[in-house]
């Protein structure tokens, strides 16, 4: 099965910026670039379940909601939109809005979309780099400015803008309010260590995504689904036949790929389509086995979608 290193399609926003150094070295001195999408190389490859992306952000995004699966295929589209966010940096001033203060009633929301005042109405919260935010299908959420972020999400491009920031740029009431949930989002993550090198971030009925860290020098078997993104956030390692290095995703297509981690170690995001971590995904070739962390995950309540 194939292990590729990843294209990269910059996404020009008004929103974006001019420097995406450290995570790439694309010229961003025109337009600026608000996204980095990572796509499997050539032209006849089949488009994966999952979208792994890089965020910048100089302004901050509108408010949005995204739909569920349900309602999107009753609208003639394939899959609704859940995702995970990881923030790699964030200015001290930086903040996301995710979910409402409190409930209201969809009049509520439809009167606050048409004054306003919504933005008055989203929970906003500072972020800083590390933290991990899920947003499932239906959460009213926006991204502020001073943010770069690492982003996996159903591959979806259905987005209901709610609120733009003196933009004027065309709102989607009608279906904004029809799938939003107008409540605060009731489960913050909480990521799970399952071994030394794994931590779980997320694990959704759409999605698992993880965070690795592998120690220089040492080598390893991934086990992949038919599906595994790894985004490279340090270091440097040998994936398949493949070098990569922060700001470079690797797509695995299934199977045994081995990674070759280097002398700075790997540090590394894993998001993979399923509804719990794969136990096998990462095996150590190294004399020393990799040890489950003494709390197993066992005892501990997995990070799972929120119940809204």
């Amino acid at each position: 099965m194939p292990t590729e290193l990843a294209a990269v399609q910059a996404v020009h926003k008004p929103w974006g910026v001019r420097d995406l150094q450290p995570w790439s070295s694309l010229d961003a001195s025109g337009d600026a670039v608000g996204e980095l999408w990572f796509e499997r190389p050539g032209k006849h490859a089949l488009n994966p379940a999952l979208l792994l992306k890089l965020l910048f952000t100089s302004e901050p995004l509108s408010i949005q909601v995204h739909p569920d699966d349900t309602f999107a295929r009753a609208m003639g589209m394939p899959n609704g939109k859940s995702e995970a966010w990881y923030i790699l940096s964030a200015e001290p001033d930086a903040r996301i809005g995710v979910g409402l203060k409190h409930r209201i009633t969809p009049q509520q929301l439809r009167a606050s979309i048409r004054n306003g005042s919504i933005e008055e109405l989203v929970h906003w919260r500072p972020v800083a780099k590390g933290d991990v935010i899920y947003i499932p299908a239906g959460t009213i959420h926006a991204i502020g400015a001073g943010i770069v972020l690492a982003e996996i999400q159903q591959r979806s491009d259905t987005t209901f803008r709610l609120f733009d920031f003196g933009r004027h740029r065309q709102l989607n009431e009608d279906n904004g309010v029809a799938v939003a949930h107008p409540w605060p989002l009731q489960a913050p993550c909480h990521p799970i260590r399952l071994t030394t090198a794994r931590t779980v971030l997320i694990a959704s009925r759409h999605f698992v995504l993880e965070r690795v860290e592998l120690t220089e020098g040492s080598s390893w078997a991934l086990l992949a689904g038919p599906e595994t993104w790894i985004l490279a956030l340090g270091g440097h390692a040998a994936i398949g036949l493949s070098a990569v290095s922060i700001g470079q995703a690797i797509f695995v297509g299934g199977g045994r790929t081995s990674i070759e981690v280097g002398a700075d170690g790997l540090s590394a995001l894993v998001a993979y389509p399923a509804s719990r971590p794969i136990d096998s995904l990462l095996q150590t070739l190294d004399e020393q086995p990799v040890s489950p962390v003494n709390s197993a995950a066992s005892e501990t309540q997995s990070p799972t979608e929120a119940q809204t």
